[in-house]
This record gives C-alpha cells, sequence and structure tokens, in this order.
C-alpha cells in the first residue's frame, strides 16, 4: 500500500505540480523585474532595462537557485499536509502545537529560504544592495586618493533580515491557520480552471499579506534592529557610514524606496510560495480512479474495495471520492458493485463497500454521543458545585452531624460527652418513632432491620451520600439487639501517624491546588491562554466529517440506484443497517445541535485564499444526512414499510416519508 502511495499517488501528482511552478517561475521573475525598475516618464528606457536585466547571467543563476528553494518547499508540503485539520480548543494548545521540534525546524529552514529569495531580489531589483560590504561615502568625499575603508551596507541587512523575518511569519502562519490541510473540492473541476480562478486571489493575498509583515517587520527592526548590527558589525570588523542615515530610526526607515524593495521583494516570495502550495493542493485532489475489482490477484491491493481500509489518509480520501462519483455517474461501475461473485455467488464488493462505510458513520455516531455525555457530565459538575456553594445549612442537630462529619479535623474539638448525647437523642428519636401510630411501616420496617444501612445512623441522606463514621462497631455488637452500648467514638482507636500524615499531606496539597488555582483564574494572561475557544469543540468533533459526507452520498446513491439497477437483490439485504445507521446519526447529530456552545446556523465564510471550510463540515454533514435520507425514502417509498426497523426508527422514518422533518 506505501508503494501505491509513492509510485500512483504522491510522486507523479508533487512532480507535476513543481513542474508547473518552474515553467511559471520565470515569468514571475521578469513581472517581478519589470516592476522593480520602473519608470512611468521613460516607458523605452524602462523596458530596455527590464529586458537587458533579464537576460544577464545573474538572472539565470538566481533562477536556478530560486528552483532549489522550490523544490526544498515542495519536500514541506508532501512532508505536513493532511486531510484531517487540526483544530486546537484553546490557544495554549496552538502555541504547544506550534513548538513542536519538526515545525520549528520548518520555520528555521524557511527563515534560511527567505534570506536566499530576498538575495536573488537585491540582485534582480537593484544592485546597490546585493553586498553586505559597502565603500564608506565620507572617506570617499574626503580625500579622493585614499584607499576607502569598508563599512556596512545596513540596505542590504535590512532587506536580508526582512527575508528571515518574511520566512519564519509564513511559517508560523502555515500552521496557525491550517495551511497544511488540503480541502476535497465538492464539485470535481478541471486544474487549470481551479488554478485560473484562485490566481486573482493568490495575487490579492500575497500583496496585502506582504504588506501586512512588512510594517510588523519594520517595527521589530526600529526596536530591536541595532542587535543583528552590532554583531556584525562586531564579527566583519567594519564601521557604519555616518554619510547614511540609520535604518533603527524614524528618518532612516521613511526610505520609500527601500520600503517599496521589500514590500515588492515580500509579494514575488509569498506569490511563489503559495503558487507551489496552490499547485500541490490542486493535484493532490485531483480524482483518482480505482477499479472495483481486479482479475489479477497482483492488483487487488488497487482496487477500491481495499484501498477504502487503507490506513493512508489521502488514499483512503481518494477512494471516498472515487466512490461517489461511481455511485452518481458511472451504471457500468455500479453493476461491478451489484455483481456476484463467480464460483459462490457472493456479494463480496457491496459488503466491503457497505461495510466500511456503515463503520465509519457508526464510529462518528459513538463519538457524537460520547461527546454528548461529556457535555451533560461537565454541566452537571458545574450545577452541582454553584448549588453547594450556596447551599447553607440550618442549625438543627442534623446540619451539626453533617458538618462534622465534611470537615474531620473539627471532630476532634467536639467534647467527648457531645457524642453519646448525641447518640443518644438519636436512639431515643428512633424509639418514638417506631411507637408511634402515626409512623409509616417503611420506616418501622427499616428502623427494626438491623442490617439495614440506616441501622444505628441518623436518617438523613446527606450523611449516607457522605460516606463518612463518627462511630466504630466493636466485635461484640448487636448483643442486646441495640447498638447503642456498643458504640465507641471514633477518637477511641489506636492512632496511625502515618495514615494521618497522609491525610493531613493531602489535604494540604489540594488546598493549595485549589488555591493556585484561583489565583491564576485572576490573571488575565493565563485565562486568555488556557480559556476554551468558542465552537472548537464541536468543530474538533467534525474535522474529518468529509469522508463521513462522501460515505452518506456514496450510500445514499447506492441504495437509491439498486431499486431499479440491483438484479440480484444484495442491496436489500442490508437495507435495514443502513436505515439504521442513518436514523441512529440523525439523532446524535440533532442532540448535537441542541447543546448550548454549538451554534446552529453556520457563519458566513468569505471566499479567501486560505480554506477555512473545515469550520462549517458539522453544517454540511446535517443537510448531506438528510438529504441521503430522503433520496432513499423518495425512491422506495411504501415500500420501506417491510423493511425491519425499530420503532423509535419507524415513527422518524415516517416523517421523512410524509415531508415533515
Amino acid at each position: 500500500m506505501n508503494m501505491l502511495r509513492e509510485m500512483q499517488v504522491l510522486k507523479w501528482r508533487l512532480a507535476v505540480s513543481f513542474a508547473w511552478t518552474v515553467l511559471l517561475l520565470p515569468v514571475i521573475c521578469m513581472v517581478f523585474i519589470t516592476l522593480s525598475k520602473i519608470q512611468l516618464l521613460h516607458p523605452i528606457d524602462w523596458f530596455t532595462a527590464s529586458v537587458g536585466e533579464f537576460r544577464s547571467p545573474y538572472t539565470c543563476f538566481c533562477i536556478l537557485l530560486l528552483c532549489v528553494v522550490l523544490g526544498i518547499h515542495c519536500i514541506f508540503n508532501v512532508e505536513f499536509f493532511t486531510v484531517v485539520p487540526f483544530i486546537p480548543c484553546s490557544r495554549i494548545s496552538l502555541i504547544r502545537q506550534i513548538l513542536l521540534p519538526q515545525r520549528v525546524l520548518h520555520s528555521l529552514i524557511h527563515a534560511a529560504m527567505g534570506v536566499m529569495v530576498f538575495w536573488c531580489c537585491s540582485v534582480l531589483s537593484n544592485r546597490h544592495f546585493w553586498l553586505l560590504v559597502a565603500p564608506c561615502t565620507s572617506a570617499s568625499s574626503l580625500d579622493e586618493n585614499a584607499v576607502p575603508s569598508s563599512c556596512l551596507n545596513e540596505h542590504n541587512l535590512f532587506l536580508l533580515l526582512a527575508g528571515a523575518f518574511l520566512g519564519y511569519s509564513y511559517s508560523l502562519l502555515y500552521f496557525v491557520h491550517n495551511m497544511n490541510y488540503v480541502p476535497f473540492p465538492p464539485i470535481q473541476q478541471f486544474k487549470y480552471l481551479r488554478f485560473r480562478r484562485c490566481l486573482p486571489l493568490l495575487i490579492k493575498h500575497s500583496c496585502i499579506q506582504s504588506l501586512y509583515l512588512v510594517r510588523n517587520y519594520a517595527v521589530v527592526y526600529f526596536f530591536l534592529g541595532y542587535i543583528p548590527r552590532s554583531w556584525i558589525l562586531s564579527v566583519m570588523n567594519l564601521q557604519i557610514d555616518g554619510q547614511q542615515p540609520s535604518l533603527d530610526t524614524l528618518r532612516g526607515l521613511l526610505n520609500l524606496s527601500l520600503f517599496y524593495q521589500t514590500w515588492l521583494g515580500a509579494t514575488f516570495l509569498l506569490t511563489m510560495w503559495h503558487m507551489v502550495w496552490l499547485l500541490f493542493r490542486i493535484h493532490a485532489t485531483e480524482a483518482q480512479l480505482f477499479p472495483v475489482q481486479s482479475l489479477f490477484v497482483q492488483e487487488e491491493e488497487q482496487c477500491l474495495t481495499n484501498v477504502l481500509n487503507s490506513n493512508d489518509p489521502l488514499l483512503k480520501y481518494l477512494a471516498f471520492q472515487d466512490l461517489v462519483l461511481l455511485a452518481q455517474y458511472s451504471p457500468s461501475r455500479r453493476q461491478e458493485v451489484f455483481s456476484l461473485s463467480q464460483p459462490g455467488g457472493h456479494p463480496y464488493n457491496w459488503a466491503a463497500i457497505s461495510k466500511e462505510c456503515l463503520s465509519l458513520l457508526n464510529n462518528l455516531t459513538a463519538r457524537l454521543v460520547a461527546h454528548q455525555e461529556a457535555a451533560a457530565e461537565n454541566g452537571r459538575t458545574k450545577l452541582l458545585s454553584t448549588t453547594e456553594s450556596q447551599k447553607s445549612f440550618s442549625g438543627s442537630g442534623t446540619s451539626l452531624v453533617e458538618e462534622s462529619i465534611g470537615q474531620t479535623p473539627r471532630l476532634s474539638v467536639m467534647s467527648r460527652t457531645a457524642i453519646p448525647s448525641l447518640l443518644k437523642s438519636t436512639y431515643t428519636l428512633k424509639q418514638l418513632a417506631s411507637e408511634s401510630p402515626l409512623a409509616s411501616p417503611v420506616a418501622s420496617r427499616v428502623s427494626a432491620d438491623i442490617n439495614s444501612p440506616w441501622h444505628g445512623s441518623i436518617q438523613s441522606p446527606h450523611v449516607m451520600r457522605r460516606g463518612a463514621k463518627l462511630w466504630t462497631h466493636s466485635p461484640d455488637s448487636h448483643v442486646n439487639g441495640s447498638e447503642v452500648g456498643d458504640i465507641s467514638p471514633a477518637t477511641n482507636p489506636i492512632p496511625t501517624p502515618v495514615k494521618d500524615q497522609q491525610n493531613l499531606f493531602y489535604t494540604w496539597y489540594q488546598k493549595k491546588q485549589e488555591q493556585m488555582k484561583t489565583y491564576l483564574s485572576k490573571r488575565v494572561l493565563i485565562t486568555y491562554l488556557f480559556s476554551k475557544l468558542p465552537e472548537a469543540s464541536s468543530q474538533d468533533v467534525f474535522a474529518d466529517a468529509q469522508i463521513h459526507i462522501w460515505a452518506l452520498e456514496g450510500l445514499s446513491h447506492l441504495v437509491a440506484a439498486s431499486f431499479s439497477e440491483d438484479r440480484m437483490g444484495v442491496v436489500q439485504t442490508s437495507l435495514s443497517a443502513i436505515l439504521g445507521t442513518f436514523m441512529s446519526l440523525q439523532e446524535a447529530v440533532e442532540k448535537h445541535f441542541k447543546l448550548p456552545h454549538a451554534s446552529s446556523k453556520p457563519a458566513k465564510i468569505k471566499e479567501t485564499l486560505v480554506d477555512s471550510s473545515y469550520k462549517t463540515l458539522r453544517f454540511a454533514l446535517r443537510a448531506a444526512l438528510r438529504t441521503a435520507i430522503y433520496r432513499i425514502t423518495t425512491t422506495f417509498g411504501e415500500h420501506l414499510h417491510a423493511v425491519p426497523v425499530s420503532s423509535e426508527h419507524r415513527r422518524k422514518l415516517q416523517q421523512f416519508l410524509d415531508f415533515n422533518e
């Protein structure tokens, strides 16, 4: 299976996307050179200078170096891509993911590649900025015959550090915005049409994002630019050119020519990298045709029924995508699904496909039920904690016992005479209750039963739930039918210092832990980092909902087509299980949308280059589930009454038949 992935899926798709990037790179370089040498008042000189610069050997060397950079970028796209987005439930979770070692390495290498790209930009645009060392203008102006000393070309340093900042920022935003997530298009289009539709968004996104990043870089260099400049001056034994203003001042940063060159280089970098990323995403999500069955044993691993069970995420998604296309638009391949094996007459193809689809849907149902139970348990815990904190007990004897049970250290403060008197009053009350003509039979039986958990104790459910004991039983208890005389106070047994020390340490630890939680919860930064993001838990449950949507669509289309195409009736044997799975999932989905933290309507998402459709996958799944059920009910109609399903599912199914759902 790994060989299939390497040879047929990723290898050629990566090669094709990289080839298109290399073909488009000279065009991008030509546009960059033209814009960097802009002369609106002298268009002929502008055109001549641009063509001459493009034909120079420096440009050819820069294009070759940029091809190497793009190749490394393609490798990182393949290594870090995923078909299931990562949904952080809190900001600290997102920071923890960014600080993983492999992602830190991704950021450092992209910072180094950013330096290389900006050096190429300085060579292609302005030769004055391409060297880090330049002759001092102050020395040459004072004495023409003197040997000019070497000074630091801070403009070149500014551009190189800008490349490092841009590369690191791109890597950071790559993981923050889930750009490693590869979304599959809901409607299959030609690759050229998809690229043409995304190209204006790519250019617009690169221009705007580079503007913000250059602004951030200028602020960082204004405050921290002296650190790398001082280090390079000391290492390379250079001087500062006194005739040029320092770039970590307002006067130096107001250099419009330098700002334009920096912004143009940032746009050039982001456009190239976004184009590599876009072409890889388009080619990786291209539909793959898998044979339903094969006549040769060597090709069985490439069949659709086997690839559906693949552990490779990309292969599995491509297989389910092919299943949907098969179920919708390919009658000949549907006949292969409905066919029987020869010899034997077993529906192996349909059994394998339906089993994998139903397994996915049942897993999603179980996950939703577990999420709902966890949410309900958290709600009950919060409600109980709020109720207990607001509860105030009266000063009766019961509250005295409860307070004594809840706080063990206070028990030693009580006098020894308090417990026997309390027990005596309890025993007297029990006797009066048993001898009273108004006492209930149940209370009498409970009082008379020695083995009852309420015998010899105070009749309060709070004490029973606490589970603590104010007294211990001696071995000679129940001699006279009464426990009162045989009860000894809890302070009489032989003390165990080790156990008491452990209990005291545990109590002290719990108290300090609660104090620490209370202290940290009042800090604004801690609350900001650890607070739950809105709807993050709901989005995380449906993070891989795309494959479940395909399973719903594929199964429903096959079941609907079987009404007229399934001559052997292989689908009818599993129709009951399919309907039961659909109804159970529909019930779980509807309950999920009734939770307090789950919104009932999808938020409006603007069309941008970075895909964020994974945030609305739960709404797409709900719509696909309803459509799948309606597709089956409208096809079979009243024939579904003969399908054995549970009474609850039959009632729900009738609502779909009546179009009331």
